[in-house]
């Protein structure tokens, strides 16, 4: 699995957004520029994250984004799988008409690596990268 740059870009874009006050409402403009991103590919990935709920759109001269639900419950496989599609490592993982799949060598290692990530991208919410992130600000911060 590559996260392309609609990953990396739609990750820092919410993060922004939770480190914003929680009522604050905010432009792509905004956004775009304060992370340095094309503010047209940053629309482009508001739009499915939007429809997935994880962010709210207003309309208008005051208008812009917000999240569309508490950072605790955003987690990075919400965005993830809107803006990047199946996190499958391998296609063959999640593959049932695999006529090699009873017998694969590598399937276990495959499969096991993909628990493993996706159980991470799962539980780790927006609220705790936004601690995270702050805390790296004051220098805090610790692995």
């Amino acid at each position: 699995m590559r996260i392309s740059t609609k990953g990396r870009y739609s990750l820092e874009a919410l993060l922004y957004l939770c480190l914003l006050p929680s009522t604050a409402v905010t432009s792509t403009h905004v956004v775009a520029k304060a992370l340095s991103i094309s503010e047209g590919y940053l629309e482009q990935l508001f739009i499915p994250l939007r429809k997935a709920g994880v962010l709210k759109g207003t309309r208008g001269s005051q208008g812009g984004y917000t999240l569309g639900r508490p950072p605790g419950r955003i987690t990075l496989t919400d965005v993830l799988l809107e803006v990047e599609g199946p996190l499958d490592l391998v296609d063959c993982v999640n593959d049932k008409s695999c006529a090699r799949r009873k017998n694969c060598p590598s399937r276990e290692i495959w499969d096991s690596l993909y628990k493993t990530i996706r159980k991470f991208a799962d539980t780790l919410t927006f609220a705790e990268l936004t601690k995270a992130y702050r805390a790296m600000e004051n220098g805090a911060y610790q692995i």
